[in-house]
């Protein structure tokens, strides 16, 4: 269950999921605290698991990952054995940048960044070559119009 944040609380996550780097005293600033008490309560959320880490949010582009791609999985194997490889297989690829187990008509969604067609498809054979999947459907993002919001407090 979801514990209860106070005003203060809720200002302070916020402000770190738009700029993680501020400083601590632009961040005690900027939600009307002390340092200390800013500190404080950074530290409490650190430690009731609500700030799981910090991160600077990279531009793929710039970096050359142009192709972002949603890869939908199906499966006929549900065994601890058959997860546990395809877990291994897909997080041993650092270009899969998102992993989940989904309900409905598949059952596994990966995010994939890369540089181009040629390089996913280098990935798409990398891991059909150490995992038996069903059935694999492949969707390129042609634009990123929210590919990154801050959770709602």
């Amino acid at each position: 269950m979801a514990e209860k944040l106070d005003h203060f609380d809720q200002a302070l996550l916020q402000a770190l999921q738009r700029d993680a780097g501020l400083s601590q005293r632009d961040l005690a600033e900027r939600i009307g605290l002390s340092q200390n008490a800013c500190w404080r309560r950074l530290h409490a959320l650190r430690e009731r698991g609500m700030i799981r880490h910090q991160t600077v949010l990279l531009d793929p582009e710039a970096l050359g990952l142009g192709l972002t791609v949603f890869v939908m999985v199906r499966t006929r194997h549900h065994s601890q054995d058959w997860l546990d490889r395809f877990r291994e297989a897909v997080v041993s690829v650092p270009n899969v940048i998102d992993f989940y187990r989904i309900a409905g008509d598949y059952d596994y969604m990966l995010k994939i960044v890369t540089t181009d067609m040629n390089a996913f498809d280098a990935i798409y054979r990398s891991l059909i070559a150490r995992v038996e999947l069903d059935t694999v459907t492949s969707y390129m993002a042609m634009e990123a119009i929210c590919d990154r919001r801050d959770l709602p407090l």
